[in-house]
C-alpha cells in the first residue's frame, strides 16, 4: 500500500454520454466539473457499426424511455461526437485547467482518440478483453492506459496485466480500477475490498489502482480512497432526471463538490502524528491532563 501522504486523490468526472448528444451541454458539463474541483472530465467514443453486430444495431433499445433513436444503433449514433468535436472538448477542458479523457470501445475510436494525444485513455470493463484494441493502445500510444475490471474474472485480469508486462509497460502506464458493472449498483455489490485484492495482486506490477463507482451517494468513496484507490471515477450529470441510463447512477454538482471536498479533507488527515504531543494538544494537555497528587 502506498503512503497516502504523497498521493492526493484524483477525481474523474465521467460525463460519458450524459450530454444527451448535445455539444453545448458537453461543454457546460466540463465547466461544471471544473467548478466542482474535478481533475478530469471524461467522455466516451464508439463507432457503432464496428462495435455492434447487425442484429444489435437494428434491435430496439432495451428501455424505450431512454432511447434517442428507433433502434439501439441509431440511439448510439445520436449520442456520438466526431473526432473534431472531441478535439474541441479537449481544447476547452485544457483551457480551464481540466484534463480531458475518453473511454474507447473499438479500434477506430481508439485510433481517433490517440491522434488527439490525451494524457490517458480509458478502457471500459466491457472492452478489457478486446486485445486488438489493447495492442493499439499499448504499442501505438504514449499516454497512460486506465482500465476497469468490472464483470472480469481474475484470470482475465491477469491476462491484461501480463499483456502490458510483455513490453515492460504495466508498471509505468497501466492503471487498473476496481469496479462492479451495474447502473446503479447496490452497496452490497460494490465490494470495496476488491481494491485491497488488486493491490495485493498487482500493486507492484501496475502504476496505480483506482475505483470506478456506480453506486448512489458519496459516502463509500472515502472508504475506497482510504483502501488505496488513488483515482476515483464517478458518473457526472447536471440533472439526474434527464433521459439516459447513466443519469440515475450519476452525481449532480452538489454531490460531486462534496465528494471532492471530503476526499481532500481525508487526504489531509491520512498521516501519523509528527510528535507525541502535537502543538494543538499542548495547551489542552496543560489545562486538562490528569495530574497525580
Amino acid at each position: 500500500m502506498f503512503d497516502f501522504q504523497y498521493q492526493p486523490p484524483k477525481v474523474i468526472a465521467e460525463i460519458g454520454c450524459n450530454h444527451m448528444g448535445q455539444f453545448e451541454i458537453a461543454l457546460e458539463l466540463i465547466q461544471l466539473a471544473k467548478t466542482c474541483g474535478a481533475d478530469v472530465a471524461k467522455f466516451q467514443k464508439r463507432h457503432s457499426r464496428e462495435l455492434l453486430t447487425e442484429a444489435q444495431y437494428n434491435s430496439p433499445h432495451p428501455n424505450p424511455y431512454h432511447a434517442y433513436g428507433s433502434t439501439y444503433g441509431a440511439h448510439r449514433e445520436f449520442l456520438e461526437f466526431t473526432q473534431a468535436q472531441h478535439a474541441e472538448l479537449k481544447t476547452y477542458a485544457e483551457s480551464l485547467g481540466v484534463t480531458y479523457s475518453t473511454s474507447v470501445w473499438d479500434v477506430t475510436s481508439a485510433r481517433e482518440i490517440i491522434e488527439l494525444n490525451p494524457a490517458f485513455i480509458k478502457v471500459p470493463s466491457a472492452c478489457n478483453n478486446h486485445f486488438e484494441m489493447l495492442r493499439l493502445l499499448r504499442d501505438g500510444y504514449a499516454g497512460d492506459v486506465h482500465l476497469s475490471f468490472g464483470m472480469t474474472t481474475h484470470e482475465e485480469e491477469e491476462l491484461v496485466v501480463r499483456f502490458f508486462e510483455e513490453t515492460g509497460q504495466a508498471k509505468s502506464r497501466l492503471v487498473v480500477y476496481s469496479c462492479t458493472s451495474g447502473y446503479p449498483v447496490p452497496f452490497k455489490d460494490v465490494c470495496l475490498l476488491e481494491i485491497k485484492r488488486l493491490y495485493d495482486a498487482y500493486g507492484d506490477r501496475v502504476q496505480s489502482v483506482g475505483f470506478s463507482g456506480h453506486h448512489l451517494g458519496i459516502g463509500i468513496d472515502i472508504a475506497a480512497y482510504t483502501l488505496g484507490a488513488h483515482w476515483i471515477e464517478r458518473h457526472f450529470t447536471k440533472d439526474r432526471t434527464w433521459r439516459g441510463t447513466d443519469h440515475a447512477a450519476s452525481l449532480e454538482v452538489p454531490g460531486l463538490q462534496k465528494l471532492i471536498r471530503n476526499l481532500h479533507q481525508t487526504h489531509e488527515t491520512l498521516r501519523y502524528k509528527d510528535a507525541e504531543i502535537l502543538e494543538i494538544e499542548s495547551f489542552q494537555r496543560d489545562k486538562l491532563k490528569y495530574r497525580t497528587r
